[in-house]
């Protein structure tokens, strides 16, 4: 096996992603999907001379392999085909070029439909949303849709809408806004285009927002239908969007979720529900691998796949200031939001007192200066930060003197622990990571000039890392590749560390 790529296959992680093999001229040769990248990009190598003939031509031409990491092999499997599909490598005989995974297209039309197709996406012919590797993940959109967000099936001319034309049975059944009949204006039809275009790019929470506010202003002008019609759309949509969460959800709630948020809402003076809610904690052990983590919980549930943690960069080893490493995470988790990389929770939870609370503010503060209006941090789209201490469990918000001690049987108390709660064994569990593989470490790979291989030469030569420290700069000369200045600097670190 050549060097190079060995060095690869040793880097390659056990995660989900896509794999590119290319020649020594640089050309894509071979283009593969794995649920474990370094176990199946390795399996190439293993075979020898039982390898097809096919196989061993692939290994003896390969130079280079290049990775592309995933969140699931889903996923993957997108990436693979169309990487396959751009390049047509040489070795890629299984995927034929006439495979291609279904797209919804919303028409370019006066009044669009929706139509789904496995054509290649062509933007000028409207918006195209996908490939979606489920059929099942189209239906259910699309039942969604016809159900509550209908648009026109039909393919009549819509250039020159006739009133005196009769609706069809869509139109009776419920599944359609009777555009062809004239009865709703062209505005209408368009805020129900945007309406699922949120939809389909994953914007539930902005599209709930939109409805949010509709059924507000139909309820002041007493259209008591409208308003109805806009919450059980609401609440088919959070139906929809739990269910993809539903597997990190580990406990119902004692109250109806929908009640908790409302009354949330009216707590902590928000402006809108709850609908995300994102969780600081700082965890440490004596000032060493200190790390600062967020958890995110859309719709009263977890969302793992939203988790975010920090290595806390602004202090030194050993040092042990959980404020700052506060501020340093909140800082951090936000600045994206600037650009528009990260969405904006309604409420923020620290998980401390009222000094958390400080610093945290103090974060959200630096990240406003100085921006133009606009900007995701204008005040009335900062979130709420709101602390929880321990024990006591009681709540300190910004501009409020005493603290809020709600029963402790109240729903949104018993929301804000279960959110606190999780955020805290998230927070512990990537330190106890961290400190574990630190401990699976040797202190010689910590050593200025030395890695994994010349640490384990070294251990191979003189035992442990202790006794190395004992040893003098010439000694270590007797391992290949060690010369005398590196040598004096291993010394000296193991003096300190070891």
């Amino acid at each position: 096996m050549k060097q190079k790529i060995a060095a690869v296959l040793k880097n390659l992680p056990e995660k989900p992603g896509v794999y590119i093999m290319r020649d020594a001229e640089g050309k894509v040769i071979y283009v593969g999907k794995a649920k474990k990248l370094k176990r199946r990009v390795s399996s190439y190598f293993r075979h020898g001379t039982f390898a097809s003939p096919r196989l061993r031509k692939l290994v003896e031409t390969v130079d280079d392999i290049s990775t592309i990491r995933t969140a699931t092999e889903a996923e993957a499997l997108i990436v693979e085909a169309r990487l396959i599909r751009r390049y047509s490598p040489f070795f890629n005989v299984d995927l034929k070029m006439t495979d291609r995974y279904p797209y919804i297209c919303l028409t370019d039309e006066p009044f669009p439909r929706l139509v789904v197709t496995r054509r290649k996406p062509d933007e000028s012919t409207g918006a195209w949303f996908g490939p979606y590797v489920s059929a099942g993940d189209i239906h259910n959109l699309l039942r969604l849709i016809e159900r509550w967000l209908p648009l026109r099936t039909c393919r009549t001319d819509m250039l020159k809408p006739n009133p005196d034309k009769r609706p069809c049975i869509e139109f009776t059944l419920g599944r359609c806004m009777g555009a062809c009949a004239g009865l709703c204006s062209e505005a209408e039809y368009r805020e129900r285009v945007n309406d699922i275009i949120l939809l389909l790019r994953g914007s539930t929470g902005e599209l709930v927002e939109r409805l949010r506010r509709r059924m507000d202003a139909a309820a002041r002008r007493m259209e008591f239908e409208k308003a109805a019609e806009c919450r059980d759309i609401i609440r088919a949509l959070w139906r929809v969007s739990r269910q993809h969460i539903s597997d990190a959800l580990r406990e119902n709630l004692d109250a109806d979720t929908w009640a908790v948020l409302t009354k949330a809402q009216e707590t902590f003076g928000l402006k809108t529900i709850p609908w995300r809610i994102d969780a600081f904690d700082i965890s440490h052990m004596s000032g060493r691998e200190t790390y600062g983590c967020c958890v995110v919980f859309e719709q009263g549930a977890p969302n793992p796949s939203l988790y975010r943690r920090f290595k806390i960069r602004s202090l030194a080893d050993g040092e042990v200031d959980d404020f700052r490493s506060m501020k340093e995470t909140v800082f951090r988790r936000y600045r994206r939001a600037l650009d528009g990389g990260e969405p904006l929770p309604q409420l923020v939870l620290i998980d401390g007192g009222p000094v958390q609370l400080e610093f945290a503010l103090s974060a959200l503060d630096e990240l406003k200066q100085g921006q133009p209006e606009g900007t995701s941090f204008d005040p009335p789209n900062t979130p709420r930060v709101v602390a929880i201490a321990k024990e006591e469990e009681l709540l300190y918000m910004p501009g409020r003197g005493e603290p809020l001690a709600l029963p402790l049987d109240d729903p949104v108390l018993r929301l804000m622990q279960r959110v606190r709660d999780e955020v805290h064994r998230y927070s512990v569990t990537t330190h106890r990571n961290a400190r574990g593989g630190r401990l699976r470490r040797s202190v010689l790979e910590d050593a200025p000039g030395v890695g994994k291989a010349r640490a384990a030469r070294l251990l191979v030569q003189f035992g442990s890392a202790r006794r190395i420290a004992m040893l003098e700069p010439e000694d270590l000369l007797a391992v290949p590749g060690i010369g005398i200045a590196t040598a004096r600097k291993i010394i000296d670190y193991l003096k300190e560390n070891a």
